[in-house]
């Protein structure tokens, strides 16, 4: 039997973690439930204190086959190198030149949302493509590839 998988993130601020993984993946922020026109609504009704409003939040693909992404405001700070990640398909179908190329563009368009580059690798034929590791705004590791 198949299950549903969702993706948890121990963060620092998941309201601005779940809008960076909300772009680099074309997801949305989860609606709020229904009855509720906004998620501050919803908190009211819940009663839920302004100072917990950011404790969590969470992203959906919006055609409803990716993961959904669940952001949890966690005390402590990241670490260490995560053991495991998300490999950001970013060329599909692209080999060589084409594909580094893709992965630079795609590398360029989330840094200017707060990710940071880390490594490049470069194409090893005939089983490595090459990808690019870059780091999400609180620093947790994923790939380009």
């Amino acid at each position: 039997m198949a299950r549903d998988v969702q993706i948890t993130f121990d963060c620092a601020d998941p309201a601005a973690l779940a809008a960076f993984w909300a772009e680099a993946l074309g997801y949305q922020v989860q609606e709020p439930p229904r009855g509720f026109d906004s998620w501050e609504q919803a908190l009211d009704a819940f009663g839920v204190p302004p100072e917990k409003r950011n404790d969590a939040s969470a992203v959906v693909d919006p055609e409803g086959s990716g993961p959904r992404l669940f952001f949890q405001r966690v005390p402590e700070g990241k670490q260490v190198k995560n053991r495991v990640h998300l490999d950001v398909r970013a060329a599909p179908g692209l080999a060589g030149d084409e594909r580094m190329a893709a992965l630079e563009a795609e590398a360029e368009r989330l840094a200017s949302h707060g990710a940071r580059r880390l490594e490049r690798h470069e194409p090893a034929p005939p089983l490595a493509g090459g990808h690019i590791v870059m780091a999400d705004p609180e620093g947790n590791e994923f790939c380009l590839d």
